[in-house]
């Protein structure tokens, strides 16, 4: 009894091979990459923070602060930011853009934020952008995936 089911988990475990060799073309990727294979693709916090704010700078060099035009202000440059950190090529890092902007009262603000993660591979930036009528602060998140 103990070689029938031995042998039925090999022949299964042998298909399940075939299927996967046959799926190798366009499938999804390996998971047992980790982020040592590709070093150019690690989230590397000093490059991101440089691509937040240059896209702050261009989409909030004129902005004034309006209360009704900051929700779909704050959507665009989270889509915007996560668009850019996609094309560079990121690819096994599922990416979190958080965007808080406030009107500038001389009033200060804190903020925080907790998970938990892979020190090893996932990593996080911010960055502060500031003129006469608002603030925007961003974090950006890049978390691993297996």
């Amino acid at each position: 009894m103990g070689t029938f089911i031995g042998i039925m988990l090999s022949s299964r475990w042998r298909r399940g091979c075939l299927e996967a060799e046959k799926n190798a073309g366009g499938g999804p990727e390996n998971t047992y990459f980790c982020e040592t294979c590709f070093p150019s693709r690690v989230f590397r916090p000093s490059v991101v923070k440089d691509c937040i704010h240059a896209v702050l700078k261009e989409e909030l060099a004129n902005a004034e602060y309006s209360p009704e035009e900051m929700p779909q202000l704050t959507k665009h440059l989270s889509e915007n930011i996560k668009d850019k950190l996609k094309e560079m090529g990121f690819d096994r890092y599922k990416m979190v853009v958080q965007v808080v902007i406030g009107e500038q009262r001389g009033e200060g603000v804190f903020m925080a934020s907790r998970c938990f993660w892979d020190a090893d591979t996932d990593n996080y930036t911010h960055d502060v952008f500031m003129n006469d009528s608002l603030f925007c602060v961003v974090a950006a998140f890049g978390c691993f995936y297996y």
